[in-house]
């Protein structure tokens, strides 16, 4: 079983990291490019695969791997790129991500970086999911019990969408208001702290850094910590390109110094 996940580049430089390397009782999950066609093409992307971007950037210790999965796959699937969904999605499931959670993050993603984005995610993750032998019965209802809402809290959000985008476009307020944060966001499925983790991660990923700010703090009122913010970005530029997260640091850094000040 491990020489089979060996031929992959990823985890190839895996088997050298024992925090999220195990016995991989799963062969799915199989990157269609193998280290071997990346050393065929280019052999320093296949270097910089095995010890930098999985070999060091993995095992670094500002984001549990949890995190790191929670936060790849959302990247991922943010900008659109299968060829990389089956292998991360069986390594977000070995890394702690529920299948549940898993379903949830792909759910959520749908209504910030679109319904295809989405989609496209659904037709790999039900191969995941039948190769592990994960059933209906471990996956959320489509009408579960919702967490309660903070009316309070929600009251100020609400009004600023309907000032800003109820004039312009009134059904995209009613649907943000009563859809996305009175449903979407309650869903059980995910933690406030995860749901807040993979919109930010999407944000970045896709170069919208228009809304971090938002979403940056209620990441951190939701239980994410400084130093998991300032990592959240090392693990993207990986997966979204230094660029957009370059484009991210100056709104996160004013972020994390009005909340400290």
């Amino acid at each position: 079983m491990k020489q089979h996940l060996a031929a992959t580049a990823l985890s190839l430089s895996l088997t050298a990291a024992p925090a999220l390397a195990d016995d991989r009782k799963h062969p799915l999950a199989t990157p269609p490019v193998t280290l071997e066609d990346m050393k065929a093409v280019s052999p320093a992307l296949a270097d910089y695969t095995a010890t930098s971007a999985i070999g060091d950037v993995w095992k670094r210790p500002g984001l549990a791997p949890r995190d790191r999965s929670v936060i790849t796959v959302a990247a991922l699937i943010a900008r659109n790129q299968p060829a990389e969904f089956a292998y991360h999605f069986s390594l977000a499931l070995d890394n702690g991500v529920k299948p549940a959670e898993l379903s949830e993050i792909i759910t959520h993603l749908a209504f910030y970086s679109g319904w295809a984005n989405a989609t496209a995610a659904v037709g790999v993750a039900k191969d995941v999911f039948a190769a592990r032998g994960i059933g209906p019965d471990q996956l959320p209802p489509a009408k579960p019990a919702l967490m309660p809402l903070d009316a309070e809290k929600d009251a100020s959000r609400r009004a600023t969408v309907e000032q800003t985008v109820g004039p312009t476009s009134p059904g995209l307020a009613e649907y943000t208001n009563d859809l996305l944060f009175k449903d979407v966001w309650l869903r059980p499925g995910l933690s406030p702290r995860d749901r807040s983790l993979i919109t930010v991660t999407s944000l970045i990923a896709n170069g919208q850094v228009a809304q971090v700010p938002y979403h940056l703090n209620r990441a951190m009122d939701n239980g994410l910590k400084t130093e998991e913010a300032s990592e959240l970005l090392t693990q993207l530029a990986f997966y979204a390109g230094w660029p957009n997260v370059f484009s991210a640091v100056p709104v996160v850094k004013d972020v994390i110094a009005k909340r400290a000040s």
